[in-house]
């Protein structure tokens, strides 16, 4: 959603990089071309005005005039500013003294709270928490039907009592959801209420009825990030109607420009504390300020990556997988392995944002996008096809075993041959990495491979094209080099004084015994 203001960003400091010093005039330059990316970027006016303020108050002080590297300095401040818009400090749920939670959901309809509900259902029950979706929503059509599908998926309680299209009283519904959590032993409920496609009196006292009837510790404002700058105003028709205590941003994954998503917080005072990033359910997490900063900036974002390998990884399984990879040359790490690895890191989810995550890959962000996630699927079916004497040694697959396995996969021979090769290169690096050895193939760098006997044959080579360093010796070098080129040219090609061939040469005395 933020690539167009990334790149614009990135743009803009890949200009202050190369100076020295910074003037007023480059400063001056630097603050018109951010206004200019955060604006098409549909950031509110208001919003970038404090922010460009207090970009050049700081960027005009000691801290960037004294600064060693002044460009590095501007995009510290950028960064900073950045974490202040999207809500200075990560915001966490208050939970009730005693259960059950009550956290209500309220925003225009098509935001995305019904699929919000089953994401925030599924990820509080990660959490190790144990909650109740509440269907509250009795205008809109399939509405009650919807969130007990989503419900089902997210393996999470659901309280239904009424039909819903127009049929039954949500405020009721709402405070009988408590009592029924209390008795079913659930510590946590999730209200979904009903949205409409614009501020209206009647959604808005429908809401501020609900809230009255279950006074919820949590009033989550669900806005889409996609909406632009209406989803200002309608964050202040809430704020100043029903009352909120955070937003969560819905539908991030979007290709719409998203500035008014960034404006919400703060314009409205209220922390961003969610943010949906795709249709999955698992889609879904706490929202970090500075981690957003940090991708905007397309400086990656390294903890969240972190997290989700911490929580699809298992400890053992690690060390059990390095074990192997570090042992006898990577031989024991096989293709149920590499499988089994691979399967892991899908279960992170998309590959293109997984690399997005990590620092440096804005520069190759067309070819991250251009990625074909069912090359994963293909690499495994051409596994799968393979027998288990094969997949524990790659080594045996000759010709008719390649054609079988194409076969099978439905794939050419020569993928499958690609996918063995891959596969041994792969093994090979991973088990220097692992061993200790950094990267294979940069020899010189501390960390990064090469190894000292590699270094040593380099040196050694080059230790032959070398001239002496003392200057006597070097002309000496250099007069009988000269000598044999003379020798050469007049038909004496073993180098020998010139003259008749032959004429002043003895054998030794060796020699002369052993010829007789």
């Amino acid at each position: 959603m933020f690539d167009t203001l990334s790149d614009r960003l990135a743009n803009t400091f890949k200009a202050l990089r190369g100076k020295g010093r910074l003037s007023e005039a480059d400063i001056d330059a630097t603050a018109r071309e951010i206004r200019i990316a955060l604006l098409e970027a549909d950031v509110a006016l208001p919003v970038v005005r404090a922010f460009i303020k207090q970009i050049k108050e700081r960027a005009s002080g000691a801290e960037v005039s004294q600064a060693l590297n002044p460009a590095q300095q501007v995009i510290k401040i950028v960064n900073e500013e950045l974490i202040g818009i999207l809500g200075g400090e990560t915001r966490r749920l208050r939970f009730a003294k005693t259960a059950p939670t009550v956290i209500m959901l309220a925003g225009l309809q098509g935001a995305g709270k019904t699929t919000l509900a089953g994401k925030l259902g599924l990820w509080l029950k990660s959490q190790g928490h144990s909650p109740l979706l509440v269907a509250a929503d009795l205008q809109r059509p399939n509405a009650v039907n919807q969130l007990a599908v989503v419900a089902e998926r997210a393996g999470v309680g659901v309280y239904a009592p009424q039909p819903g299209n127009g049929v039954g009283d949500p405020v009721q519904v709402a405070k009988d959801s408590i009592e029924h959590a209390r008795t079913k032993q659930y510590d946590i409920v999730v209200v979904d209420t009903a949205g409409r496609l614009g501020i209206d009196q009647e959604m808005m006292q429908q809401a501020a009825d609900i809230r009255d009837a279950v006074s919820p510790d949590e009033v989550l404002f669900v806005v889409d990030a996609m909406i632009g700058q209406d989803a200002v105003n309608t964050a202040e028709a809430f704020r100043d109607g029903v009352g909120f205590d955070g937003v969560v941003l819905s539908k991030l994954d979007g290709d719409a420009r998203g500035g008014a998503a960034l404006s919400v917080s703060h314009v409205t005072g209220k922390q961003i504390m969610f943010a949906s990033n795709g249709e999955k359910l698992d889609d879904f997490d706490a929202f970090h300020p500075d981690r957003m900063a940090s991708r905007i900036l397309g400086m990656g974002d390294m903890l969240s990556l972190i997290e989700k390998a911490e929580q699809t990884f298992s400890q053992e399984e690690a060390a059990k997988m390095a074990s192997k990879l570090a042992s006898s040359k990577g031989k024991d790490f096989t293709l149920d392995d590499f499988l089994a690895q691979m399967e892991q890191v899908r279960k992170m989810g998309s590959i293109s944002k997984l690399l997005g995550m990590l620092p440096g890959m804005g520069q190759i962000k067309d070819q991250i996008n251009n990625i074909d996630e069912r090359d994963v699927d293909r690499t495994a079916a051409i596994i799968k096809s393979m027998t288990p004497a094969e997949r524990q040694d790659p080594t045996i697959i000759n010709g008719s075993r390649r054609a079988r396995v194409a076969k099978g996969s439905g794939v050419d021979v020569s993928a499958v041959k690609s996918l063995v090769e891959r596969f041994f290169e792969a093994r090979k690096m991973m088990s220097r990495m692992a061993q200790g050895g950094g990267m294979p193939g940069m020899p010189g760098m501390p960390g990064m491979g090469g190894g000292p006997g590699r270094q040593k044959k380099q040196i050694k080579q080059a230790k032959g094209k070398r001239k002496s360093g003392n200057p006597m010796k070097r002309r000496a070098e250099e007069q009988a080099a000269a000598a044999r080129r003379e020798a050469a040219a007049q038909g004496n090609p073993l180098g020998l004084p010139a003259g008749e061939p032959g004429k002043d040469f003895e054998l030794p005395d060796e020699f002369k015994k052993f010829m007789g």
